[in-house]
């Protein structure tokens, strides 16, 4: 018995004890995961009981009763498969012969395997067995599910919960028993081999003799990713180098070699992962003897970048199944590492203004009506526009040109009007109009945007204009920020009214009134 101590220790002390003294009890249960070992340590437990030597820790393995136990042909052990006898007329029958007294053994055991397949009613028939046992028998219960047992099933039993066995443990006893059968292996072949069993020492050794054959006699790193469908460790490396360049190209064309190795994209985004773990882990915890190419790549990405693209990763592989393609929903895995990266700080909003990009807006202009023959033609004096005022350290200009006045008279919609509402007028002349947008308003800065609001000003004043917004950290009152501070200073005169109001006054001292919270609201034009 691998890896389950604990449970051993247990065992040993109520069969022998530090005084001497048994500490048998009616009924055993045995819990974990598949391939841990709970029926062979049920059988194991069985053999102790029933050897002809006594109950002990150690039986002898050569007497009868031992013998025929682990041929599995002893008259007193009688071995059920739950799955496959669920309904109460089996477990009355197996029952029936519980009060009789075992024919060659000291015990009469029923090993009852996967027993949380049994059925309600078949579990109420066996309830009243376990509630007065006979002094003879024995249960060996075994089930990698006990939340599907009653309850009073499980007060009845002594529950041992088998552990599921790490990478490290699993990989030295496969070294070990490929050892003993002088087979050639390599260490990294037999990790993969722990990895793919998941905790399972039976599992681990059936892909083990698989890997045997498959490698012609000997376990090779490359024969078991083979056999497995792995891919290659070089590969997923270097598909995350791709993704630190920022390479978009390269990693699509890795994506595209990667199919022709494998087409299963759920073990490629599992070894991903695996792969960050690793590094995050040689980020953390240093290892002098850790792969070559994962220290590098832990000095080469930030602990931030890793992290974000583990739990990118690990998202992904969840999302995987809900993807119409599986290649596909591994390359928007891929992608989106590359879309959302973390900011280095190059790119945070600076306090001087930057210049966008301006955009030109070409009107047409209705043409002029002709003049008549007897007028004169005097030149025109005024530009279309009327003359802006320059913004001074004095504030907005009470004229005209206030922001303002001019941006409710465009008669913006969509993502225009908050992006109106967030700037300043700064400048204006016959052909540019600059404004100055509040960094709070910066994430709504976009081309349609600015476009539809260059749109609005051309329409408005009959010509063309270049449109040039710049972010700055305005102190001054954004039209924005004056309707909210409006709201809030109409709506708290509205609950000063009606605090103040003497009929509610009134109510709040004869009935105890309170008036509910968030309730008041300020009247509108509207209301």
């Amino acid at each position: 018995m691998v890896g389950q101590a604990h449970v051993l220790r247990a065992l040993m002390n109520a069969l022998e004890g530090d005084d001497g003294q048994q500490r048998l009890h009616h009924a055993y249960l045995f819990t974990g995961t598949r391939g841990v070992g709970k029926t062979t340590l049920a059988r194991i437990f069985a053999k102790c009981l029933n050897c002809e030597t006594g109950v002990t820790a150690k039986p002898c393995g050569e007497c009868r009763s031992c013998r025929e136990i682990a041929e599995g042909r002893h008259v007193d052990l009688i071995e059920v498969d739950a799955a496959s006898r669920t309904k109460v007329e089996d477990t009355r029958d197996l029952l029936d012969n519980v009060q009789y007294a075992p024919t060659r053994g000291r015990f009469k055991i029923y090993l009852i395997d996967e027993v949380h397949m049994l059925s309600g009613h078949s579990f109420n028939a066996l309830l009243k067995t376990l509630e007065e046992p006979p002094p003879h028998v024995k249960f060996l219960f075994a089930t990698t599910d006990p939340q599907k047992l009653p309850v009073t099933i499980l007060s009845r039993c002594l529950q041992f919960n088998l552990k599921r066995m790490p990478v490290d443990m699993i990989s030295g006893h496969l070294a070990n028993v490929l050892e003993q059968e002088n087979i050639p292996f390599s260490e990294s072949a037999l990790r993969l081999l722990a990895r793919a069993a998941d905790g399972s020492m039976r599992d681990a050794l059936s892909l083990t003799d698989q890997a045997i054959v498959a490698g012609g006699g000997a376990v090779s790193e490359d024969e078991v990713q083979d056999m497995l469908g792995l891919l290659p460790h070089e590969h997923l490396l270097a598909l995350l180098q791709a993704v630190a360049d920022d390479d978009g190209a390269r990693m699509l064309a890795m994506v595209e070699q990667m199919a022709q190795l494998t087409t299963d994209f759920t073990a490629a985004a599992d070894g991903f992962i695996a792969l960050l773990h690793s590094i995050a882990m040689q980020q953390v915890v240093p290892v002098d003897e850790a792969d070559a190419d994962i220290a590098q790549m832990a000095k080469l990405l930030s602990p931030a970048d890793v992290q974000l693209y583990y739990q990118m990763a690990l998202y992904g592989r969840r999302d995987l199944p809900l993807a119409p393609d599986p290649r596909g929903g591994f390359e928007m895995l891929l992608l989106r590492m590359l879309a959302f990266r973390l900011d280095d700080g190059k790119s945070q909003l600076r306090s001087t203004p930057v210049e966008k990009k301006k955009i030109v807006v070409e009107e047409k202009i209705p043409p002029s009506p002709p003049f008549s023959k007897g007028g004169t033609d005097e030149p025109l004096s005024q530009s279309l526009i009327p003359p802006f005022e320059k913004r001074g350290a004095g504030g907005i200009s009470s004229s005209s040109n206030d922001w303002h006045t001019i941006y409710p008279q465009l008669n913006l919609s969509g993502m225009a009007l908050p992006l109106a509402q967030h700037c300043l007028l700064e400048s204006a002349t016959d052909e540019q109009i600059t404004l100055l947008l509040d960094e709070s308003g910066a994430t709504l800065q976009s081309e349609s945007a600015e476009a539809q609001l260059a749109a609005a000003l051309a329409k408005h004043y009959g010509r063309a204009l270049k449109l040039n917004i710049k972010i700055s950290a305005l102190t001054e009152e954004t039209p924005e920020k004056r309707a909210l501070r409006e709201a809030a200073e109409q709506q708290k005169a509205a609950e000063a009214a009606i605090n103040n109001d003497p009929f509610v006054q009134q109510l709040q001292e004869a009935f105890g009134a309170v008036i509910v919270p968030g309730s008041i609201r300020p009247r509108t034009n509207a209301s």
